[in-house]
């Protein structure tokens, strides 16, 4: 028997070199369609061998239809689970995990290797003149990895269990290793292949290559990038990220700020490697003269922050794409999960409006941080809290935060009204905005809205347009995408923008085909709706005037220029403008259909309250009346 051993560092140097030599086949990325997937039995459909791929998910309510992993009907000797490659392979190895359930412990820990060009003559791989048996699974999450002796040539591939956990069932999800054989007579390979013509750096990146990709961008586009940091990682490693603007490093009136960030669960590596490949290609098209990407750079501030969470980047990658599972690397070094790390607003908001202290006694937006969230020994990640700085400090309008492991786009809120509700539709008072912002990405992915693609894991949502509201996924407090909604300007989504967390890097030019028209309309959408300048009668810019649109009960706040940017949908908006010693202005303001938000700007006077009050701090904060009788009794005195 080959004994291969089991834990995350014992496969760290066999990920670094093998598995590049020969990428998957793609059972995890959906290459391989389930078609091409057989079993010799099957304990029922949801646990059929269209199932056994790797780190695919078990839904929360097991059923016929959806299960985490392939299971035999049988447990004995004779079962397999069986790949078609559809063309020649050089076989290079196997990976193996147990089935993917919060309530059973299924996994294989043994099993012999076979192969065949025509899946009627096997072949079983061997050690000497003995057959090869090798070592699998110990638990049913860590991936396993087994190298073959040498490769094999062949079509078809069997695993034939020998052994499983006593306490279980054979399950198992897999993804196998191999390359290619010269055919180019191969139209189902041709047909199915995607490729790329943009000159860009596909492979993954170290921090330290991060860093370095970073600086050649920025020296290729002096004019119009700039490099800094928000802030460090637990472990020191600072959090890089770059402005491309047409005036990098200020803020220009009327301009709207748009960022996208990745990796906040390091393990969601291909958001990282998009965002590096982003910044690359918009460089190279504005050098090139392209008028799409010069309007985008000349008219808005892009910021772009590729790993939030460069710390549980590092654990993943040590282990590699095949072998770091479904969670390493997912929490920061101090295991908290920073996308769900920030103070819990809902609740806060909902309770004011319960006590119908909105909007006299608490405002509808820009709700602010609790105390408790800002104090030394608060449970708060490092991360989060140079991400809560930054959102603070720049006007951002629009985001989207890229992560992995599904197809979707969520829009808020992310968490239930019902304190009990798993999953519920919680809509905000924009809910019609966000559900155009996530169609906008969605819609031209090229697979999120395609009828026919297989889901990656239990959810269907391609039924939903490629989009669907945070809470009716799943409930989940303190994300990013609320926080932002409720304490800032900024309309947040979650893109997720591949089945596979960290897919090989012969998979990037491919997801970058998939994301690239998405990253790029999605950045244009925040120049949909209104935008101005809130004036006093002076022509100087009014910083914190609220901006309220009837009819939609979440306001926004002019920035400290007085400009401002709210995202509409096309029609016509009653607008009113309000400001501490103003007076109140209102107008109606229409949204067009093409983009290009429409201007709206607002000259306020001063309110008679506010001269008032100027008077009386004149003398003394002493009502005029008041002066008038001190006056009269010092004549009377005289």
């Amino acid at each position: 028997m080959i004994r291969q051993k089991n834990s995350w560092r014992d496969h760290i140097h066999l990920s670094s070199s093998l598995l590049t030599d020969c990428p998957p086949l793609g059972l995890e990325t959906l290459k391989i369609d389930d078609f091409q997937l057989h079993a010799s039995s099957m304990r029922h459909y949801g646990l059929g061998p269209h199932r056994g791929r790797l780190n695919i998910q078990g839904g929360l309510y097991e059923d016929d239809l959806y299960d985490g992993g392939w299971c035999a009907g049988r447990n004995d000797p004779l079962q397999w689970f069986e790949v078609d490659a559809r063309r020649l392979m050089k076989f290079t190895g196997v990976v193996t995990q147990g089935r993917s359930s919060l309530w059973s412990s299924d996994w294989v820990s043994s099993y012999k290797v076979l192969l065949s060009n025509d899946s009627h003559s096997w072949v079983t791989l061997k050690n000497g003149s003995r057959d090869l048996i090798f070592s699998a699974n110990r638990e049913k999450e860590i991936p396993v990895l087994n190298l073959f002796p040498k490769p094999m040539v062949a079509r078809y591939i069997r695993i034939n269990p020998r052994s499983w956990y006593s306490s279980g069932s054979i399950c198992m999800r897999v993804e196998i290793m191999g390359c290619p054989m010269p055919d180019p007579n191969n139209y189902y390979r041709r047909r199915n292949e995607v490729t790329t013509t943009d000159n860009l750096d596909f492979r993954h990146h170290s921090y330290k290559e991060m860093r370095q990709l970073m600086k050649v961008v920025n020296e290729m586009c002096p004019n119009i990038t700039r490099i800094y940091n928000i802030g460090k990682s637990y472990n020191g490693q600072k959090l890089y990220a770059i402005e491309i603007s047409d005036n990098p490093g200020e803020h220009e009136l009327g301009e709207p700020e748009f960022r996208y960030t990745a990796g906040s669960h390091g393990n969601e590596v291909l958001g990282r490697e998009l965002l590096l490949l982003l910044m690359q290609f918009m460089c190279q098209e504005y050098l090139s003269g392209n008028t799409r990407i010069r309007r985008l750079v000349d008219e808005t501030r892009i910021h772009l922050l590729p790993s939030i969470n460069p710390d549980g980047y590092e654990k993943a990658s040590e282990a590699g794409s095949e072998l770091s599972g479904w969670s390493l690397g997912r929490w920061s070094q101090d295991g908290l999960d920073i996308h769900h790390n920030f103070p819990d607003l809902n609740s806060v908001l909902w309770e004011a409006e319960a006590q119908k202290w909105v909007p006299r006694k608490f405002h509808n937006h820009h709700v602010p941080i609790p105390d408790w969230y800002r104090s030394t020994n608060a449970t708060v990640a490092v991360e989060t809290r140079a991400l809560v700085s930054w959102m603070e400090k720049i006007p951002f309008v629009l985001g989207g935060n890229l992560q992995g492991g599904e197809l979707v786009v969520t829009f808020p809120f992310d968490r239930t009204r019902s304190v009990t509700a798993l999953r519920e539709a919680t809509p905000t008072a924009d809910d019609h905005v966000f559900r155009w912002l996530a169609f906008s990405y969605a819609s031209t992915h090229r697979l999120m809205t395609h009828a026919s693609r297989r889901v990656c894991h239990t959810d269907d949502f391609a039924k939903e347009d490629g989009t669907i509201n945070g809470a009716s996924w799943h409930t989940a407090a303190g994300s990013m995408n609320d926080f932002s909604y409720l304490h800032t300007n900024c309309f947040e989504l979650s893109m997720y923008v591949g089945c596979d967390k960290f897919p090989h890097e012969t998979e990037l030019p491919e997801e970058w085909e998939n994301n690239r028209e998405s990253l790029l309309v999605f950045m244009e959408q925040v120049h949909r709706g209104i935008k101005g300048v809130v004036r006093d009668v002076q022509g100087k810019g009014i910083a914190n005037a609220i901006i309220a649109v009837d009819g939609i009960n979440h306001d926004i706040r002019t920035a400290s220029d007085g400009d401002y940017w709210r995202l509409l949908n096309p029609g016509e908006y009653r607008v009113t403008v309000r400001a501490e010693g103003f007076s109140v202005s209102s107008k109606v303001c229409a949204v067009g259909y093409d983009i290009g938000a429409s201007s709206c700007d607002f000259v306020l006077g001063r309110s008679n309250l506010s001269r008032i009050r100027e008077i009386m701090q004149k003398f003394n904060k002493q009502p005029i009346s008041m002066r008038q009788r001190l006056r009269q009794r010092r004549l009377l005195d005289t």
